[in-house]
């Protein structure tokens, strides 16, 4: 079944009762039990739902997995991925990493002996290196945020097969429509469903892909025992959305593309951070591992002025300031006030991630509309 189909059709059947096309919303907290012990398949909502059931098939599907599970949040998810850690285990990430994502592991898993170490992923050979005994998990982000650099998936998970360690990849930026990190080697996904996947801008969830069937048992237990779930009108959200994913991540693809350049070749911009351009230093391996180069983009300005910074994020119409990504319409962030503001600043400015970084969430508008907004605002400063 190739992509396109699979978005529509993979996981869903028709409801049995009525011949509904859509999943129907199951709308329950509990279910009619035959005798004690004895029902359906569906006992409690908090542990089972058919809506969710439909959604974590079409998941499992897109990233050719085992298994799905959906929880409650990106965060959520990522949370029941270091729970398969114990006290004294070592997590290694990109040092290039989402500030929610960093602020978990230092200031919650930290509290509980799982430490973490934040390195440069970009030589997988060099990365190897740091890989030690207390090592139990790598962290991949790729594309990372919001510097877009790019890990090589294949060759990390190759190195960490040879010495036991678990690779979990964040597919946030990519989606299952660009990439499938489970068929380079990885042993999970996770997915913040927010972004790409719900692409609408009106549902927050979360969700993990495994690799093998048996390491969804741990998944499955935390979903129900710690209960992160998202709701059934969540999932249909959800499920309406996948519908249109590669729709709206090509468009978005060749939008992005179009505004990278024009950026490249403004005089107020200093930098552009793009992997579709063969100057990037990961682009052989965006390349080899993405169908095309995604939808975002951040640059930062000449002088690195962050007042200036604000001018421009203050003054665009259809770029709307906000948190997040991924969705049909376009937005702009500042990461080191937003998204990123948890990191401390030594450690922003390590990776590039200055006070006039800009990051973009290029939509499905009309990309004429898009220039002309970038162009205005660009020139307030």
């Amino acid at each position: 079944m190739k992509f396109g189909t699979k978005v529509i059709h993979a996981g869903i059947q028709p409801d049995p009762v009525s011949g509904a096309v859509m999943t129907p919303i199951y709308q329950t907290s509990t279910y009619v039990q035959d005798a004690p012990g004895k029902h359906k398949g569906y006992e409690y909502a908090r542990t089972q739902n058919p809506t969710r059931d439909a959604l974590q098939n079409n998941l499992a599907a897109l990233e050719n997995g085992a298994k799905a599970i959906c929880f409650s949040s990106g965060l959520a998810a990522m949370d029941a991925v270091i729970r398969l850690l114990n006290p004294g285990d070592e997590v290694l990430s990109t040092n290039d990493l989402y500030g929610g994502s960093y602020r978990q592991l230092v200031r919650v898993h930290a509290r509980y002996g799982i430490e973490s170490k934040f390195v440069d992923m970009s030589d997988a050979k060099k990365f190897g290196k740091h890989i030690s005994k207390k090592t139990k998990l790598i962290w991949i982000e790729t594309p990372t945020n919001p510097m877009l650099n790019i890990v090589d998936i294949k060759a990390i998970c190759k190195i960490a097969k040879s010495k036991g360690v678990l690779v979990c990849v964040d597919n946030t930026f990519a989606s299952p429509y660009l990439q499938n990190p489970l068929d380079l080697g990885a042993d999970v996904v996770l997915h913040s469903c927010t972004k790409y996947l719900g692409g609408h801008s009106d549902v927050v969830m979360g969700a993990v892909i495994c690799k093998e069937e048996a390491m969804s048992e741990h998944f499955y237990f935390i979903q129900n025992a710690v209960g992160a779930v998202p709701g059934p009108q969540d999932c249909f959200l959800m499920l309406r959305g996948i519908k249109t994913l590669h729709l709206r991540v090509q468009r978005a693809c060749e939008n992005a593309m179009k505004i990278a350049d024009f950026l490249k070749d403004h005089p107020k911009v200093n930098r552009v951070n793009y992997p579709g351009y063969k100057t990037h230093p990961g682009h052989k391996i965006a390349k080899k591992q993405m169908r095309m180069f995604g939808a975002m983009v951040s640059f930062d300005l000449k002088g690195d002025k962050y007042k200036e910074a604000v001018k421009v994020l203050s003054n665009t119409h259809f770029f709307h300031l906000a948190e997040s990504l991924g969705g049909v319409e376009s937005l702009i962030g500042h990461p080191a006030s937003m998204t990123h503001g948890s990191i401390p600043k030594e450690e922003r400015l390590k990776v590039g991630l200055t006070d006039s970084l800009i990051r973009l969430s290029v939509g499905v508008e009309d990309i004429d509309d898009l220039l002309k907004d970038l162009k205005s605002a660009l020139s307030k400063i």
